[in-house]
């Protein structure tokens, strides 16, 4: 039975060089495409996007867009404000909009996976931070994409340079909860399976299948 591994495969391995290997690989990506059929659209997701399809909850995928948005409109809108460029600006503020949206999404899915996965006292102080700092970045990006709405855009002077600073702030925000995320992960593995538990749960199928 082929599965996505050898899709992969293919995409890592495809454009070697070698003759005999492109045409294996294609034999391999035409071979996985013929088993999706007849394949309900749940069996097929999970084939394609099987890391998704594992997680217990979504907010450590919803968590990229507002870093990848908010990060890159605190850098294009300084550098439109110092180099008075109004139109880098403009790119700005959309971006602004997007991680502003984004964060709103990713705090609900936080909350969710906060009281959807099990952690020990030590971690419970870290995640409430991670909170707080989640409902601050939230916060802070309704406040600029509301200033921004109600002057237009046309921030200048004084207020220019207090918008600047609380962007700022907003970046150095995402970031410590950026890093509190990858510590409840990667040091505690919060939400995490490890080899041991599939190893568990390997012997607990393979004792239930033995006395039956």
């Amino acid at each position: 039975m082929m599965n996505v591994n050898n899709l992969l495969s293919f995409q890592v391995h495809g454009n070697s060089g070698h003759n005999s290997d492109i045409a294996g690989n294609i034999e391999v990506f035409l071979t996985f495409l013929q088993n999706l059929s007849g394949k309900s659209l749940t069996d097929i997701f999970a084939l394609i996007m099987p890391g998704i399809t594992e997680m217990t909850n979504v907010h450590p995928l919803l968590v990229h867009f507002p870093i990848a948005f908010l990060s890159s409109f605190f850098i294009i809108d300084f550098m439109g404000s110092v180099l008075k460029k109004t139109n880098w600006r403009t790119v700005a503020s959309g971006l602004l909009y997007l991680g502003t949206v984004s964060v709103l999404f990713a705090v609900i899915a936080g909350f969710i996976a906060a009281d959807s996965v099990s952690h020990a006292k030590n971690v419970h102080v870290i995640m409430e931070r991670h909170k707080i700092l989640g409902l601050s970045v939230l916060s802070l990006a309704f406040i600029l994409s509301g200033w921004r709405l109600l002057t237009r855009e046309q921030i200048k002077g004084v207020a220019n340079i207090f918008h600047l600073i609380l962007s700022a702030l907003l970046s150095i925000l995402i970031t410590l909860g950026a890093d509190l995320g990858g510590l409840m992960v990667y040091k505690y593995g919060v939400s995490v399976e490890t080899t041991m538990d599939k190893m568990e749960d390997a012997f607990q199928e393979h004792s239930h299948n033995h006395n039956h």
